[in-house]
């Protein structure tokens, strides 16, 4: 039997792992009698812990915010993540929280331990930040996305698609995805029936959230696949279909495979499916391949791209000239 010091932290860090626990499953990680379990729950709401009960079906405890913050319970790994996250929120990509985040930080550093502190200070000293281009999410907007994700909520917002029209959405938040300086909200569209991606940045909640529903299973590829899948062609006001030269093998080998899905055709030719926004920067990364191409559709690519390689040829042939004797 562990002693009641020892349950009572191990009851706290349960509570602190997800929203509501069942005092039935409580009794049995912890190995005591549910009558332990209220005791304890007691025992914590006298040191401050605000910790809520809800009796019958989908009842349990649920560790509540309080007027002030109690402390936290944190492993090593986790004391070490949580001060690697502030050192990286502080250089950007979240607006609001780089003055909040260094003095965190600062609290955090003073009562970590020194065999922690040396990792932590050790990756801050021998790392050197990039400033990033790119929008930066509100970080209140983050937190109420995240947490109607956490407790699945449908969330209402006004969304301003890439060609700057607006829309309001109703949907049931799965995920946020982060890449690079860009995140991303994962949810079902209530309105379309099926899954959507989300520029969080673009997106402006209407509070208070909805009612909660049941969890939907994800897709199917899981939601860093999907959410590739989308970024790759969904996502794009232009898509095309071009015909490269080799087989498609050979093309996933290649950079081609970064560019979007590739379908076989037969041993010595396969279709590039690709997406984007701008039809001159498709035709430079397309000639970025080095490979014989056609492009199948649309046809304004195939004119971006002729032009392109009249513009190269002029200048490999004006540049020529000019280094001709007596030019």
């Amino acid at each position: 039997m562990k002693s009641t010091s020892a349950r009572l932290l191990q009851l706290l860090s349960l509570l602190q792992t997800r929203k509501n626990w069942p005092g039935a499953d409580l009794a049995e990680r912890l190995e005591v009698s549910p009558r332990t379990v209220r005791r304890d729950v007691d025992r914590l709401r006298e040191l401050g812990y605000p910790i809520q009960a809800t009796m019958g079906t989908g009842g349990g405890y649920q560790l509540g915010a309080g007027a002030a913050l109690p402390p936290l319970l944190l492993d090593d790994d986790e004391a070490v993540a949580v001060a690697v996250g502030l050192r990286t929120a502080a250089q950007g990509g979240v607006s609001g929280i780089e003055e909040t985040s260094v003095r965190a930080l600062a609290k955090l550093l003073q009562v970590l331990p020194s065999r922690l502190r040396r990792r932590v200070d050790a990756l801050g000293t021998f790392t050197v930040p990039m400033p990033g281009e790119g929008p930066t999410v509100d970080s209140e907007t983050l937190t109420l996305v995240a947490a109607a994700c956490r407790d699945s909520e449908r969330l209402r917002f006004d969304y301003e698609s890439h060609d700057g029209t607006t829309s309001r959405r109703v949907v049931e938040p799965h995920r946020l995805v982060s890449q690079g300086r860009r995140w991303y909200l994962v949810a079902w569209d209530t309105d379309r029936d099926d899954w959507r991606t989300f520029r969080v940045d673009r997106l402006r909640p209407l509070t208070p959230t909805g009612p909660r529903v049941p969890p939907r299973d994800p897709p199917e590829q899981g939601v860093a696949a999907y959410l590739a899948d989308r970024m790759n062609l969904h996502m794009w006001p232009i898509k095309a279909r071009v015909r490269l030269k080799v087989s498609a093998e050979t093309a996933l080998e290649g950079p081609a495979a970064h560019y979007g899905p590739i379908e076989a055709v037969d041993e010595r030719s396969c279709v590039l499916l690709c997406a984007g926004e701008d039809l001159v920067a498709m035709a430079c990364y397309l000639a970025m391949l080095d490979l014989e191409m056609e492009v199948e559709e649309p046809a304004e690519l195939r004119e971006e791209m002729a032009r392109l390689g009249e513009r190269l040829t002029r200048t490999g042939r004006d540049t020529e000239r000019s280094h001709q004797p007596g030019a």
